[in-house]
């Protein structure tokens, strides 16, 4: 997991060379990486999906499974990397020498606290002019709040770059180039450093002596006395408690560095032994049950991703946490309460499928045929039901309109924007009943580019676009109480609900959505019909009164109502409160909000004031500046999305090329009244609300 284009493909090729899985090294810079196989990939030089991998990797004399996932790093898809974090036991997170710890690297860094996975850090890229091993280190400290420690330092650095001091076995390694870095020498560390690599070495001891008794005796007795064991075993302690971050570093693209890095993810990471097994709840209940990675336990696994594949279908890649799914038995989906037969099982080989007769606990596979699975649901035996927790995705921010160019293609868009849409859980589709226009969201411009693109290459369907429009969602200011009847006399039995409700901003503390709360008194209403008045909310929150923008959150309080007892019934109750919602918020002081992007600028220092300017007519708000260990300066600041289409270009037109940039989703801020009214006039919507 990194920032893009720190050199997580170009470390997993590296990878695949090593362990034998591949003959050939794949580069991405010309489009032969085995782990992009998609050609936009290849073509843009970028991840855009996460490819999983298994290989096996011999340490200590013991051979190690190792199932890898290479994930993007561009913000557009972090839906991927939230996915394999959520399922994988350990991560590598890479970092440049030169960018150090980038935008994505902290978010990528964020998602694996938010799922406790253990991780190793790896500097890459230690051959590049700018290259600063020990400022990335810092970097780790100060940004990140990690207990970065390195278990190794470079020998030089930019292009004196030569290898590596291990600073456990405190020797030097040196890889041979006319090995492609396959073999490599252990030696003595070099006169000039062996005072670095002891302090270094100290430094370690003293870091991880705490998280071993043993150690942290003979620490205290005769320090003397510590094994090379001893070590390992401290920093695998440290590491799977998540206490401490081992630090390595390398060039990946110049074949250097990768082998130890292999050693210290099977000496470091947690094996799903450690993990000791997964909890979940009893369907329907609040009740919990423990499964243990064990392949004699009743299964549990969770689907956490389902790719379109033009010659099997859809491929659901899962991870088995306990008990084994084989080819051939049935599977039960928690989620729908059906059971399915699996057919094919498959290992995955970035793109290609190895048909297996079983996946057992700890392991990633894959299968096909299954028909109503959806990203996040638990497959499990159906007498020993779970639901395991499952993975959140961010809300599109950005929608495009599309059409196919011929009238024949309709049918052939729709069927194609489903497909993608079931893979791919931060892309949405939806038909504006106003226009008729079918409205694509996604998490940026390049999300949907590459969509579009898809739809081309996969579907065969040729699209017009419309131009990028942003996701604004809508809130209301105040606290307003309506009573709201509704009476439908159709002849026979009628329609009928009534309620007295207040409704008005959701308590600050509420992650968004609907907060429900039932506050009637006595037997005003029966209890049966509250869950149809919270259905009727929940709906009516798709669509707000000043554009049909999604509302985040409402706070609806139930106070008393009114029933007939023959005429009253659920759907009576629900359209009364769809009623209710439109009526209320109407009153209630209604607003636009926008997506608000956190963006980092590295410019050099005499283009500044020029980036700070054009910034500055964007809306921004710079929210500081520093200087980076190579002397760039740094722009940080928050910035609409609607101002943002297009300024890549626009940035390298005022820099001549030399700044880059990197922008990811912070929030939803509250649009002013001059701009809400332009947007709300665009969209047909009613100004006089404002």
């Amino acid at each position: 997991m990194a920032h893009i284009d720190a050199g997580k493909t170009t470390t997993s090729e590296r990878i695949l060379y090593y362990t034998g899985l591949t003959h050939k090294i794949g580069e991405v810079h010309d489009g032969s990486a085995t782990m992009d196989w998609m050609v936009q990939e290849q073509e843009r030089g970028i991840t855009i999906t996460s490819a999983a991998v298994t290989t096996h990797w011999k340490w200590n004399d013991k051979t190690y499974k190792i199932n890898l996932i290479d994930t993007p790093g561009h913000v557009d898809f972090t839906a991927e990397v939230e996915r394999s974090l959520r399922v994988l036991d350990g991560a590598v997170a890479v970092f440049c020498a030169v960018g150090g710890v980038q935008p994505q690297s902290e978010t990528v860094w964020h998602q694996a606290n938010k799922y406790g996975v253990p991780r190793i850090g790896y500097v890459n890229k230690m051959d590049r002019s700018g290259a600063d091993f020990f400022g990335v280190v810092n970097q780790m400290h100060d940004m990140l709040k990690a207990n970065a420690c390195p278990v190794e330092i470079p020998i030089g650095q930019e292009e004196t770059f030569k290898g590596v001091i291990d600073l456990i076995k405190m020797k030097a390694i040196y890889w041979h180039d006319e090995s492609l870095g396959a073999e490599y020498s252990e030696e003595e560390i070099p006169a000039g450093m062996t005072d670095d690599a002891q302090q270094w070495h100290d430094n370690l001891v003293d870091n991880v002596a705490e998280f071993d008794d043993v150690m942290m005796e003979k620490y205290l007795d005769d320090a003397s006395a510590i094994t090379q064991e001893d070590i390992l075993r401290a920093v695998r302690k440290g590491t799977i408690a998540q206490k401490l971050v081992p630090v390595v570093c390398g060039s990946s693209f110049r074949n250097k560095g990768v082998q130890p890095l292999l050693d210290y993810v099977c000496a470091f990471l947690p094996s799903p032994i450690d993990a000791d097994g997964v909890t979940g709840f009893i369907p329907g209940t609040d009740k919990e049950t423990h499964r243990k990675p064990s392949s004699d336990e009743k299964t549990a696994a969770l689907a956490f991703k389902i790719a379109v594949d033009p010659y099997v279908g859809r491929l659901i890649f899962f991870r088995v946490y306990s008990g084994k799914v084989t080819a051939g038995s049935y599977i039960f989906n928690s989620r729908s309460g059906k059971k399915e037969r699996v057919s094919r099982l498959f290992q995955m080989y970035s793109k290609k499928q190895i048909q297996v007769d079983e996946v057992s606990a700890g392991d990633i596979g894959a299968v096909v045929a299954l028909k109503d699975i959806r990203t996040g649901d638990t497959l499990c035996d159906e007498d020993a039901p779970v639901v395991l927790e499952s993975m959140d995705f961010p809300d599109p921010v950005i929608s495009i309109a599309v059409e196919p160019k011929t009238e024949k293609d309709m049918s052939k868009l729709a069927d194609g924007l489903a497909r993608l849409a079931e893979e791919d859980p931060t892309f949405t589709v939806k038909v504006d009943e106003d226009s008729g226009q079918t409205l694509i969201s996604g998490m940026g411009e390049l999300h949907l580019d590459i969509i579009v693109d898809r739809l081309k290459r996969e579907f065969g369907v040729e699209c017009n676009q419309g131009r990028p429009q942003v996701s604004y969602k809508e809130a209301i200011s105040k606290t307003v109480q309506i009573r709201e009847e509704y009476k439908k006399q159709t002849g026979g039995k009628g329609h009928y609900a009534c309620i007295v409700v207040e409704v008005g901003p959701a308590d600050p503390d509420w992650k968004g959505g609907l907060q429900f709360v039932d506050a009637t008194k006595g037997e005003a209403l029966p209890k049966t019909y509250l869950p149809a008045i919270e259905k009727g909310f929940t709906n009516a929150m798709k669509n707000g009164v000043l554009i049909g923008a999604p509302m985040e959150s409402l706070k609806v309080t139930v106070l008393d109502g009114k029933y007939h007892p023959v005429d009253s019934d659920a759907l009576s109750f629900e359209v009364c409160a769809t009623n209710a919602f439109r009526n209320a918020c109407l009153k209630a002081a209604p607003s636009l909000t926008e997506p608000v992007m956190s963006l980092e600028v590295v410019t050099p220092e005499e283009n500044m004031g020029n980036v700070i300017g054009d910034l500055n007519k964007r809306r921004g708000q710079v929210e500081g500046m520093e200087t980076n260990h190579s002397g760039a300066k740094v722009v940080k600041a928050h910035v609409p999305l609607s101002e943002m289409f297009g300024y890549v270009t626009a940035l390298r037109t005022i820099t001549s090329g030399r700044a880059t940039s990197s922008m990811t989703y912070e929030r939803h801020e509250e649009v002013a009244k001059s701009l809400a009214r332009q947007v709300v006039e665009e969209h047909g919507g009613n100004v006089a609300l404002l």
